[in-house]
């Protein structure tokens, strides 16, 4: 019998959880290290395992048997479907499990499951729509290197191409290039070394420092306005139309709405939950769906 529900978001940088009763009442929130199905598989179980621990803390009470709770996730990386197979049959033994995309979590959350579109944006992106009829589009979320516009990974590749250019003397110095050298080895032969070691989640770290000096820096706010023109170029592919609702998700989401173009500033809307709530939302709805599986 299952007494508790979980809800995922797990990405590059970190995993959020949402615990809830078995009549759907939220008691508590955990988190940990990152899910993403690229850092492997036994790492996203060990870190969500560990959100989980922090959530029933949190709450007060003692965690329940793996048997006696339903898991929903939204993890990046779904999309490599031998990751997702991998990661479903390395089940701890949870009595249900659900697995999506981060996208579609966050998209479930961020409308409270009715039409809409959203653009998340953490250390990766992608867009998402729920059309009226039930159908679902998704724009973006090749992953990085070569996809993931706007995303913190995306502006960090080009934060550190920015430096090597000036370290190179192609380009003036300029305090945001300075705070980028330093937080990479602070010279050309330890920045070597960070390139050498970096993923994705290294280069999403260096985001904040882009967003520090748009204010002072053109070359960082012109990469921020690249980005908006980037939210923008997926969300209109995801509703030419222009007449869903659009939420902006993820860590990205809200500082980067200074950078959008104003007609879809315009039409945006705060979400109503994050991705943790949908995956919680949609674990709820096939346990209900399925009483067979509680």
């Amino acid at each position: 019998m299952i007494e508790y529900f979980i809800g995922v978001d797990g990405g590059g940088t970190g995993t959020r959880v949402r615990l809830a009763n078995a009549d759907g009442v939220e008691l508590a929130q955990g988190q940990g290290g990152p899910s993403a199905l690229a850092h492997g598989i036994g790492n996203a179980w060990d870190n969500i395992g560990a959100a989980v621990a922090m959530a029933f803390a949190q709450a007060g009470v003692a965690q329940a048997a793996l048997h006696a709770m339903a898991i929903g996730l939204g993890l990046a990386g779904v999309h490599n479907k031998s990751w997702a197979a991998q990661f479903v049959d390395a089940n701890p033994g949870y009595a249900a499990l659900r697995l999506e995309t981060d996208g579609f979590t966050t998209l479930l959350g961020a409308h409270g499951g009715q039409p809409g579109t959203i653009v998340a944006i953490g250390t990766g992106s992608v867009g998402q729509a729920l059309l009226p009829g039930g159908e679902q589009r998704e724009v973006g979320g090749w992953g990085f290197p070569a996809g993931d516009e706007a995303s913190g990974g995306w502006l960090g590749l080009r934060a550190i191409n920015h430096i090597e250019q000036v370290l190179d003397g192609r380009q003036p110095g300029s305090p945001f290039a300075q705070a980028v050298i330093d937080a990479c080895g602070g010279a050309r032969d330890p920045i070597q070394v960070w390139l050498g070691q970096a993923n994705q989640t290294s280069y999403a770290q260096l985001a904040p420092i882009v967003f520090n000096h748009a204010d002072t820096d053109a070359t960082a706010r012109a990469f921020l306005l690249a980005a908006g023109a980037e939210v923008a170029g997926i969300a209109h592919a995801l509703d030419p139309s222009g007449t869903l609702p659009l939420a902006l998700c993820g860590g990205l989401g809200a500082p980067l709405r200074a950078y959008l173009p104003r007609d879809l500033l315009a039409r945006s809307v705060a979400p109503q939950g994050d991705a943790a709530r949908g995956a919680l939302r949609m674990i709820e709805q096939h346990v209900r769906a399925n009483p067979t599986k509680s």
